[in-house]
């Protein structure tokens, strides 16, 4: 016992275990690349496809003859060449059968094998599986000596280590697969491209990756779709990598009642239909996207059909676009055209892989011939053999009836005639009925065929052109007996959809609640009416919400909106939804970024303002500060600092100035201070300002405007009192004064709430806190001193007050006035 556990002890050798673990993880990730996960440069195969294929050839499950049950071929790939799971090998089969899955399906399934919505397919006991006709081409040759074999895992029978594939299969039906470190992802192409580009080729062995993409416009999908852009794809293909984005293809179509409709008939490579509708779904609850009222999928047998209703007040192309940007009917496929070459993974460009195709084709079809003019000749040596025979066959028969038995008349025959061992026996074998006049003519016909075969082989292998004719001549019978037409479409440009053009550039109104709900109404859904009048109800509201700011602009300018953080974000106006005059409008956090507990407490419009004019803001403590516009023009939406603020302050009101201007602020109290804007310097977007107004303790600033001598200064107090003022009675004063009285406060007025500069003959619009809104005309306003407190504008109760006003300037030729 003793002496068994020494030579135990001595067989034991020490190894580092950072080596041990090196080795073996290297090992294992070379067995995942080369035996699993990668396909091969030649036939665009991982090995259990190609196992898979062989075994079904060997099976004979041939397009002619009828189908076997899925598990037979299952079982035969495990039992012989496959040392896996049986689910790995069906799944895979069943990809190969799937024409959303597979460009070229290799397999013809019979029965379910799985949907574009991720339904899986039958159990193997149930579905049944022949090959396709094109798979045959992959196949074809195969014993013909073509490829080389290599022994399956058990060692008791042969396998090929490759496929002869007659066509670029790795291009045509692409590959996708995750080994150790590295991952797969080729697009499938149009057979035919891929074809034209091998040609391309063959004629010109100088060909560039340009003059590959004359002919391969770009991946073509089963599921059709279109690509978006050239330039990504040339990328990809001069690179081995890259990305491009596919977009569903989609029509809208308009209903008898005025609603419209969005079509998608097709849809990218590998999403999942049904949880990419899901996912439409989810957004429209989530309020992410607005203007859908129904949705559906009406796909059949015939194809994909996804109908997505659009209310009727809502553009269609808006809503698909932000259906691009947010759901999966725009998706991006990553290119990485890594593949097995010579059993070493590597990156190649799209004119490598074809040319790894084209020495593959060269070594088959030299192979091939090899093969066919070995049994030519082989073939040709037994008839000469016979032939022989036949001119002397009465001293053959002599021969033969003269010997004792079969091996006596081999030699005699043999030294006779001087025959090798193999043209005795063919004589000795030859059937009497050869020995007539007609046979031998056979014989001869067939022997001076074999001959011209045989120069012809030999040809082939002495002249590389005649080969890659011969290449190209197969190639393009199986273009034309398999090629179809493109399904994917490639556009010139990844250019988004031009909204501005599908939308008019009309006035509109957009309205902000308390609560942060904002809408956009057209401006022709109001009317003017009288002093003192009530007003018509601009939106339903919840109980303790209130609308709180309203912008007068058009569908294409482009919104600032200022935070009470400091922050600045950037939307256009026709990207806020359109509501009814009575809607509640949409939350703003559905259309910018914003963070906890930060609310937008100003908007301006910026349309056609020249870059370097300024950006003029005011917060409620009396401090201002002016920045360049071209320091905001870059900002995204997830938003950029425009001033820095302390913690009790905000903004309350934003400017756009040519750096001429003098200012009018006003508080609430009724006190204001005018001011050259030069006396406010030009400041970076982090900068806090400084001090426009020196406030008493409890006042705060509730508008600022811009000095017209033309026009008069509107005020407006809580309790709906109003005046105008003559600009001309604001001297100009130093900037971080106390001011002088412009509103005689009481508590019959209350405090005032906001103040515009306007003309003689323009309207404003006042909203109170339980959202009713009036529109008038400013000369209906008396035009009185500074320190009066006002004509009543607009009717109040205990529960609501006056909490924003607007200006607008009515063209002449609105019938409303």
């Amino acid at each position: 016992m003793s002496e068994e556990k020494n030579e135990m002890i001595d067989k034991i050798v020490d190894i580092e275990i950072e080596d041990e673990m090196r080795k073996s993880y290297i090992d294992y990730a070379m067995s995942v690349i080369v035996g699993r996960a990668l396909p091969d440069v030649r036939d665009g195969l991982k090995p259990v496809h190609r196992r898979i294929l062989f075994a079904m050839n060997d099976l004979g499950l041939v397009p002619e003859k009828s189908y076997r049950k899925s598990a037979t071929v299952v079982g035969d790939v495990l039992g012989k060449y496959h040392p896996h799971g049986d689910t790995a090998v069906y799944d895979a089969m069943v990809k190969l059968a799937q024409d959303f899955s597979t460009r070229y399906p290799l397999v013809n399934g019979h029965g379910n094998f799985g949907s574009i919505d991720g339904d899986s397919a039958a159990a193997m006991r149930y579905t049944e599986a022949k090959m396709q006709k094109l798979t045959l081409e992959l196949l074809k040759d195969i014993d013909k000596e073509t490829v080389d074999f290599t022994l399956n895992y058990d060692e008791r029978l042969k396998e090929p280590s490759v496929l002869p594939a007659r066509y670029p299969n790795l291009l045509v039906n692409g590959s996708n697969g995750i080994a150790v470190g590295m991952a797969t992802s080729i697009p499938p192409h149009n057979l035919r491209e891929v074809i034209d580009a091998v040609v391309e080729l063959i004629d010109n062995e100088e060909a560039t990756v340009e003059d590959m993409m004359k002919h391969i416009k770009g991946p073509d999908f089963p599921t059709g779709a279109t690509i978006m852009g050239k330039g990504s794809i040339r990328d990809a293909y001069m690179t081995g990598r890259g990305k491009v984005t596919v977009r569903s293809k989609a029509d809208i179509e308009e209903l008898p009642n005025g609603k419209s409709q969005i079509i998608v008939t097709e849809i990218p490579y590998q999403v999942n239909k049904a949880r990419m509708i899901e996912k439409i779904a989810d957004l429209v609850k989530d309020k992410r996207i607005e203007g859908i009222t129904d949705l559906r999928d009406e796909s059949n047998r015939d194809g994909i059909r996804i109908v997505i209703e659009v209310r009727r007040d809502v553009n269609p192309n808006i809503v698909l676009n932000n259906l691009y940007k947010h759901s999966q009917l725009q998706d991006v496929f990553s290119i990485i055209m890594l593949s097995l070459v010579n059993g070493e993974p590597k990156v190649l460009n799209i004119r490598d892989m074809l040319v790894h195709y084209l020495n593959h084709q060269k070594n088959v079809v030299r192979r091939r011939t090899e093969y066919d003019l070995r049994k030519a000749k082989e073939r040709a040596h037994i008839l000469e053999g016979l032939i022989i025979a036949l001119d002397n066959i009465d001293r053959v028969i002599k021969i033969i009836r003269g010997s004792d038995n079969g091996s006596i008349a081999k030699e005699k025959l043999t030294e006779e005639f001087g025959l090798s061992d193999i043209q005795s026996q063919a004589i000795l074998d030859m059937r009497l009925q050869r020995l007539t006049g007609l046979e031998r003519g056979k014989i001869e016909e067939e022997f001076a065929e074999l001959m011209k075969n045989i120069a012809y082989y030999e040809s082939i292998l002495q002249d590389q052109s005649i080969l890659l004719g011969i290449i190209k001549d197969e190639m393009l019978k199986i273009r034309e007996k398999h090629g179809d037409k493109r399904r994917t479409e490639i556009t010139e440009a990844a250019d988004e959809i031009n909204i501005l053009d599908t939308i008019p550039d009309e006035e509109v109104t957009v309205t902000f609640t308390h609560y942060g709900y904002i809408k956009r109404i057209p401006m022709d859904t109001y009317k003017a009416q009288r002093r003192g009048g009530k007003g018509i109800t601009s939106m339903t509201t919840r109980d303790d919400d209130f609308v709180e700011k309203l912008l007068l602009t058009t569908n294409h300018s482009l919104i600032l909106f200022l935070t009470n953080r400091g922050r600045i974000y950037r939307l256009n106006a026709y990207e806020i939804p359109q509501s009814g005059r009575i809607a509640k409008g949409t939350n703003i956090v559905n259309l910018i970024p914003l963070e906890k507990n930060e609310k937008v407490t100003s908007f301006i419009s910026i349309r056609d303002v020249p870059a370097e004019n300024y950006l003029v803001m005011c917060t409620k403590k009396g401090v201002i500060k002016k920045t360049q516009i071209s320091e905001f023009r870059k900002s995204t939406r997830n938003g950029l600092i425009a001033i820095s603020l302390r913690e009790d302050d905000e903004l309350i009101n934003v400017k756009t100035t040519d750096g001429e201007q003098d200012f009018i602020i006003v508080t609430k109290k009724g006190m204001a201070i005018s001011f050259d804007e030069k006396q406010v310097r030009d400041m970076g977007r982090a900068a806090m300002g400084v001090r426009a107004i020196r406030l008493a303790p409890d006042d705060e600033v509730v508008a600022m405007e811009l000095v017209d001598p033309n026009k008069q200064l509107l005020v407006i107090s809580e309790k709906g009192y109003g005046k105008r003022t003559n600009t001309k009675d604001y001297r100009l004063q130093t900037r971080g004064g106390k001011g002088v009285k412009t509103y005689k406060i009481s508590e019959k007025t209350g405090i005032l709430v906001g103040a515009k500069a306007v003309y003689k003959d323009e309207e404003i619009m006042i909203i109170n806190s339980d959202g009713s809104l009036i529109r008038m005309s400013v000369n209906q306003i008396s035009i009185l001193s500074r320190v009066t407190s006002g004509v009543k504008v607009m009717r109040t109760d205990e529960n609501s007050l006056v909490v924003a006003l607007a200006r607008i300037v009515v063209p002449k030729e609105d019938e409303n006035i």
